[in-house]
């Protein structure tokens, strides 16, 4: 019992900078020339970090693990991003390394998007790098790539040279779904 009121103190501020998260993904945005500047390299300190492209698979798993971990009140390691990163991603396995972490965090910090606690070795995402990653990943993964998707033309294949009836029906089944997707709006 004499650790209870600690222990409600804690939670209390996990439920906080949880529902802050929350706040901040609900009204993700860019601001205006974040697309233009994010690629860019820059200089921390006198070492040259390279710029963040959500196109490439390596940031834009830390974009999400970022998102993932937002919520700690405590924040989050360099360890417990590439921990985040492996768990959420079976492809990487064990390709991702605290080191590597330590080097995305470092361009998420020049771009202002995650920053250090303190002199510790914690980090949490800011608001406004909140909003812009939210954005950025909701904007790649539910706008842009079905956009990509639908834009694809269904060209019609020749067909084999000696068509059976599991072809023609085979055929007949995709011109149809395509009359579908047509009529729902799904293909371009």
């Amino acid at each position: 019992m004499e650790k209870f009121p600690r222990i409600v103190g804690e939670l209390k501020g996990i439920l906080e900078r949880f529902m802050q998260a929350l706040s901040c993904i609900d009204q993700c945005f860019i601001p205006d020339d974040t697309l233009e500047r994010l690629p860019e390299p820059s200089i921390v300190g006198k070492a040259k970090v390279g710029g963040i492209d959500v196109n490439k698979p390596r940031m834009r798993h830390v974009a999400e693990a970022v998102l993932a971990l937002s919520w700690r009140p405590g924040g989050f390691t360099a360890s417990e991003l590439a921990e985040q990163i492996v768990q959420a991603n079976a492809e990487i396995q064990s390709g991702y390394s605290p080191r590597q972490a330590a080097y995305d965090l470092k361009k998420l910090r020049r771009k202002q998007i995650v920053e250090r606690i303190g002199k510790t070795r914690h980090y949490q995402a800011t608001p406004a790098g909140l909003k812009t990653i939210a954005a950025l990943v909701v904007l790649r993964e539910k706008v842009i790539r079905p956009l990509l998707a639908s834009a694809q033309e269904l060209q019609p294949s020749r067909g084999s040279q000696n068509a059976t009836v599991l072809d023609r029906h085979y055929e007949t089944m995709r011109a149809g779904m395509a009359g579908i997707f047509r009529e729902l709006g799904v293909v371009a």
